[in-house]
């Protein structure tokens, strides 16, 4: 390549700007004309449209030298048009792709599992340093949910989702030598985030995928990349600090169902993971790849009269309330036997519960459910035939809105409304995700488990029961066969808030792993050492 004189003077005068730039000013003791003192010189980083690929770009220019392509090694920290410096952070899901895979092969080659767990810490603790301001970008941009529940959601992701202590080797020895299995990466992994739990999700995600030694690129809800995009930063940065590789983790800038399908189809990417409705699974089942599904729930609670009421009534408001009943594990509807359902109702309107009359009833029918005229499926059905679906403009609201829009002036604290109702009620049969809990009383056991089952509409997500009977926890169990069982507690402790456990935000019920971790995201690989290695010739 022949450079003019034009061009070298260009080269030389941004070489110096990068060498002023790094050394700032001259430091005590120091003289700017002191040519013998040795100042490290920190170059210039590279962004994003620098690390532009020639296989990326759409035009070629004559007498350009062409852009290196993304180096996971380096600090390459693309600028997110906020005016804040965001790593991880790419206009275009193909250099997204493109960054996590370099990232990944340099993952896999020079990190060794303590080097994972010294990146995991730095998360965990870069996560809970952010957790109140992350939780105030969540709920500012997806204007759902609960500001104070959303700091216990980070809390919970940051610290309760295992590392690489979830792994384990297998070994089996004897005449006839070793054989060792290992869980593998599968390399990079393409994640699809949800709205209600964005910013927790990729939280947990990224601890689990990167303990099993993946890298991850996400494609998150439109309505939160702002606040993904923050998050991502902040892991980035962590990983970095401890580090790590850049571009473990990344986003696309702007996401969409197009910048998703490129996600889906790049041969980069080695497994898919989505984290939402029945469509989205669908949508990642039918990519020819490994995909890991987390789909919709209609988690049900039964209460039975041997139970101890008060405790279920506590523990129903619990999860039915938090973060505004956006959690797919929260308690959706409750079925209680007739026997019980009096003093039930009693203890939920004593502990934070308002009871809607008919007439409020009607009223919230008429603006939180929208008629499915068109018979599609939408939402978190793939029922094409419902009647209703729930309005978007209500989804996640604290129950105070709903209060207001009735005009309604209760005295105390509200956290949930509840209502009777009869089985094939649509807030009984929709995942409303509202802080509305419809109560349907029921002969017996047999016709709550019968109703329950109905309700959860086979989608083998979690169920809650409250009973002091062996026998009747048992024979729901074995009906519901959900992947979370809660017995006389809240739904949270299904996922390791105030129960034992460790916590996932993606559970994967339609394609079977259950409460995904790090084992989850790897592949199992077989090393085998026959007849000792080797013979002895003689």
């Amino acid at each position: 390549m022949n450079l003019t004189e034009k061009d070298i003077q260009t080269i030389i005068e941004s070489v110096m700007k990068n060498v002023e730039s790094a050394i700032g000013p001259a430091p005590p003791g120091h003289s700017e004309g002191n040519t013998n003192s040795v100042i490290p010189i920190k170059l210039k980083e590279i962004t994003e449209k620098d690390s532009v690929s020639t296989a990326c770009s759409t035009s070629k220019q004559q007498n350009r030298t062409p852009s290196p392509k993304v180096n996971a090694s380096t600090n390459s920290n693309p600028v997110f048009n906020t005016g804040m410096e965001t790593f991880g952070v790419f206009e275009k899901i193909e250099l997204a792709i493109e960054a996590g895979y370099m990232a990944q092969l340099d993952y896999v080659k020079r990190f060794e599992l303590k080097d994972r767990e010294r990146i995991i810490q730095a998360i965990r603790e870069g996560v809970m340093t952010e957790a109140k301001e992350l939780a105030r970008l969540v709920y500012e941009e997806t204007g759902i949910g609960s500001y104070q529940d959303k700091i216990a959601k980070h809390e919970l992701a940051a610290l309760k989702t295992p590392g690489t202590e979830d792994l384990s080797t297998a070994a089996f020895s004897g005449d006839n030598g070793l054989t060792i299995v290992e869980q593998a990466p599968f390399g990079l992994i393409g994640a699809v985030t949800p709205v209600t739990n964005p910013t927790e999700t990729i939280v947990n995600n990224v601890i689990s995928m990167l303990a099993a030694g993946n890298s991850v690129v996400f494609n998150v809800h439109p309505s939160s990349k702002q606040s993904c995009a923050r998050v991502i930063t902040i892991i980035n940065k962590a990983i970095q600090g401890a580090g790590g590789p850049a571009n473990l983790v990344t986003m696309v800038k702007n996401p969409t169902l197009e910048t998703m399908q490129k996600l889906i189809d790049s041969s980069m990417v080695k497994l898919l993971v989505g984290t939402g409705g029945p469509g989205l699974v669908k949508t990642l089942l039918k990519s020819g790849k490994k995909a890991i599904g987390a789909g919709a729930g209609n988690p049900p609670v039964i209460v039975d009269d041997t139970a101890d009421i008060e405790h279920a009534a506590k523990s129903i408001i619990e999860g039915a309330s938090f973060d505004n009943n956006l959690l797919c594990i929260a308690e959706k509807e409750v079925f209680v036997l007739d026997s019980a359902a009096d003093d039930l109702i009693f203890h939920l309107l004593n502990n934070g519960a308002y009871m809607l009359d008919r007439h409020q009833l009607n009223e919230v029918m008429n603006f939180a459910l929208v008629e499915n005229k068109e018979q599609v499926a939408a939402g978190c059905s793939d029922d094409p035939k419902r009647k209703y679906h729930i309005s978007k403009k209500w989804i996640g609201k604290d129950a105070t809105q709903f209060l207001t829009e009735l005009k309604a002036k209760p005295k105390g604290n509200v956290k949930l409304l509840i209502c009777e109702v009869d089985a094939d009620h649509p807030f009984v049969q929709l995942e409303q995700m509202m802080p509305i809990l419809p109560i349907v009383r029921v002969r017996d056991l047999d016709e709550a488990i019968q109703q329950a089952v109905r309700a959860e509409h086979g989608n083998k997500h979690t169920a809650m029961m409250h009973s002091k009977n062996i026998d009747h926890l048992t024979k729901f169990a074995r009906a519901i066969e959900t992947t979370i069982f809660v017995k006389n507690a809240s739904s949270l402790a299904g996922v390791g808030f105030g129960g034992e456990g460790h916590t996932t935000m993606t559970i994967a019920g339609p394609t079977g792993e259950g409460i995904t971790s790090a084992k989850t995201f790897t592949r199992q690989r077989r090393c085998v050492l026959a007849d000792g290695g080797f013979r002895i010739i003689g």
